[in-house]
């Protein structure tokens, strides 16, 4: 019986570890009332890599008062515009109840269905929220919060840890670690979380992903 329950306990971690999970950047700053947004948002999109295939800021929205209202301003730049021109489209608009929503893209290598890796496009969403927003969301998720999309982008679980999938990994990490780096340092942020939804952390899962080899 103990063996069976192991068994399944085994299976259970197996099924967790598997299981991606939405990755977030979250940025405090010091001043962000009014139009002190502005520069705290132009700063922290400076510092982006953004995608050679797809580069620029891609989509604007502006969201009153909570995520519950309809965007007051959505708009779609094809090509991308630059930080400089997105934080424009935002000036008008300032308001301490209001968010302001960035779409961009970053190359990360990612396997293709035949297991051959590409450098790919990801998105990454920029949420920049003013104090009074949303009851004061902001303290949870910051004034700003960068959702780089699933953690698997960064663990690959699924696919076979070879030396080529480990350097891929390591590349999309290293991709990471040096923007939340930058976002930190070049900025006038105070404080800063790297997290997910799941118990688990990033380190976690990538300490469990190579453990599986050793």
């Amino acid at each position: 019986m103990l063996c069976a329950h192991l068994q399944l306990l085994g299976e259970a971690a197996r099924f967790l570890y598997t299981m991606a999970d939405p990755l977030f950047l979250s940025l405090w700053f010091p001043d962000f009332s009014g139009p002190a947004m502005l520069p705290h948002m132009f700063a922290v999109l400076q510092q982006f890599p953004f995608s050679e295939q797809r580069p620029g800021i891609t989509y604007g929205a502006v969201q009153p008062v909570s995520w519950n209202e309809a965007s007051v301003l959505e708009r779609r730049f094809s090509p991308g515009i630059t930080p400089e021109e997105a934080v424009v489209v935002a000036a008008d608009l300032i308001h301490d109840d209001y968010a302001y929503v960035f779409d961009a893209y970053w190359d990360l290598w990612t396997p293709d269905e035949n297991g051959h890796w590409l450098l790919i496009p990801s998105l990454v969403k920029f949420i920049v929220q003013g104090e009074e927003f949303d009851d004061g969301t902001y303290q949870e998720t910051g004034h700003i919060e960068i959702d780089f999309g699933l953690d698997s982008l960064f663990v690959q679980e699924n696919i076979e840890l070879t030396e080529e999938t480990q350097v891929k990994i390591r590349d999309n990490v290293a991709k990471l670690v040096e923007f939340t780096r930058k976002a930190e340092m070049n900025t006038r942020a105070t404080s800063r979380r790297l997290w997910s939804e799941s118990e688990e952390s990033l380190p976690q899962k990538l300490i469990a992903r190579l453990q599986k080899v050793q």
